[in-house]
């Protein structure tokens, strides 16, 4: 069960404020020898949000197209832009090259600067085509240092979004999150908090890959913790008072 008026259930990891103690200094020594588990913050959050709506496709191209088809549009908007694209333009290079401005922008409208991410999926179109041709799918799913090379050659890609890419198209398997889940990470004490974003990604690298999770299960992870920093661990006036894991998130024992 979700965390609720201050309690929660016996799962491994996670610990409710009555019994840690009731003051703030007395939850501290009480957690500081038991941290929070990646599995029972997952755990945790799929029961509070359900199981997330999974992306609308796994192919490398189209999570690329995904990526670039309405800039800073709510994953809602994204997701209508990307069905809209498929619908009226359809998903293939030659689609995106053989559409005209109008019918992209219609598309890219969904997010802002429609003119330029129309002219960033004609881009990813010619790159697919002309750069990586036949032999793209394999280089997918090749060598992985390989693999992020040649995702990185598109608009809009760069490491993360390399990374989420492979994640998603199933050709690796360690959790790639965007910058609303290092915030949840961060602040339930899962990975050190770092002026470096690279160094913070990188731990949540490694807090990935421990677990040993199944392709799908990992997924899953990436949505939940985006979800998560997206709706109640905001950067800017987090909703604590409804979060299920709040009697056990350091950041909200501090920030009090």
């Amino acid at each position: 069960m979700p965390v609720r008026g201050g309690q929660c259930n016996a799962r491994p990891g996670l610990v409710s404020v009555r019994e840690a103690g009731a003051s703030p200094i007395g939850y501290y020594f009480a957690m500081r020898d038991r941290p929070l588990k990646f599995a029972a913050v997952l755990q945790a959050l799929k029961e509070h949000y359900g199981p997330p709506d999974p992306l609308p496709t796994h192919d490398p191209f189209e999570l690329i197209l995904l990526e670039n088809v309405a800039y800073l549009a709510p994953p809602a908007r994204r997701r209508d832009a990307f069905a809209m694209l498929r619908r009226q333009v359809g998903l293939s290079p030659a689609d995106i090259l053989a559409a005209s401005p109008a019918a992209l922008q219609r598309v890219t409208a969904h997010g802002i600067m429609k003119a330029r991410f129309a002219d960033k999926l004609r881009a990813c179109a010619r790159i697919a085509l002309e750069v990586l041709g036949a032999d793209f799918h394999s280089v997918i799913h090749g060598p992985l240092p390989k693999a992020k090379k040649a995702l990185r050659r598109f608009p809009g890609i760069g490491e993360p979004g390399a990374d989420k890419i492979l994640l998603f198209a199933g050709a690796q398997n360690l959790l790639a999150p965007d910058s609303n889940a290092l915030r949840v990470l961060a602040r339930l004490g899962l990975i050190a908090e770092d002026k470096s974003y690279a160094r913070m990604y990188a731990s949540s690298r490694e807090l990935g890959a421990k677990p040993a999770l199944k392709i799908a299960a990992m997924q899953e992870a990436h949505l939940l913790l985006q979800t998560h920093g997206q709706t109640l661990c905001k950067r800017n006036a987090p909703l604590c008072g409804a979060c299920p894991l709040a009697t056990r998130c350091p950041h909200r024992l501090y920030s009090r």
